[in-house]
């Protein structure tokens, strides 16, 4: 993926500025924000920009981020519902990809009841971690609360954000 330079991304009209915005992060709060906030000086400027949004946002905002993202290890709901950010989450996700059968199995059946418990999929920082790694993370997770939940999730939303903007920008 070739890097905008955030220059152009400056100038750039807002239709053209969404399309990009949009695949960072699925939150029309976010991306309505982050657009708005422009020029950006430098990527320090927009990271800056784009976390305070992020945590100033409602419940709402960051559900309708967290819908963005493709359960983690499944494959069909990678490829078919999130086209947009398709590439990017399955960079994110390569580890799955080469897990065990009987990992990824466990892993879709804990994401089924972390799905059922909180009312929104599980959201990690997935890159750099192999399929059992996050696995464990989700087995951790899982007895929390929703309010526990919705924190830590948005953590991690706010790390791949600011991920996909280093991987999409440059100065």
């Amino acid at each position: 993926m070739d890097k905008t330079s955030l220059k152009d991304f400056n100038g750039w009209p807002e239709a053209k500025s969404r399309e990009l915005v949009s695949t960072l992060n699925t939150s029309s709060g976010w991306i309505r924000s982050v657009i708005a906030a422009r020029p950006f000086e430098n990527l320090t400027a927009l990271k800056t920009v784009s976390e305070k949004v992020w945590f100033a946002l409602p419940e709402a905002e960051w559900l309708e981020a967290f819908e963005g993202h493709p359960k983690i290890g499944d494959v069909n709901s990678l490829k078919q519902k999130y086209a947009a950010t398709r590439s990017t989450a399955q960079h994110e996700q390569s580890s799955t990809s080469v897990a065990d059968e009987a990992v990824l199995h466990d892993l879709k059946a804990r994401n089924d009841q972390y799905l059922a418990k909180f009312g929104f999929i599980f959201i990690v920082f997935a890159t750099g971690k192999s399929a059992a790694e996050m696995l464990e993370i989700l087995k951790r997770r899982l007895p929390n609360t929703r309010d526990q939940e919705l924190t830590n999730a948005a953590v991690e939303q706010n790390k791949i954000t600011l991920l996909r903007i280093d991987k999409s920008f440059q100065e």
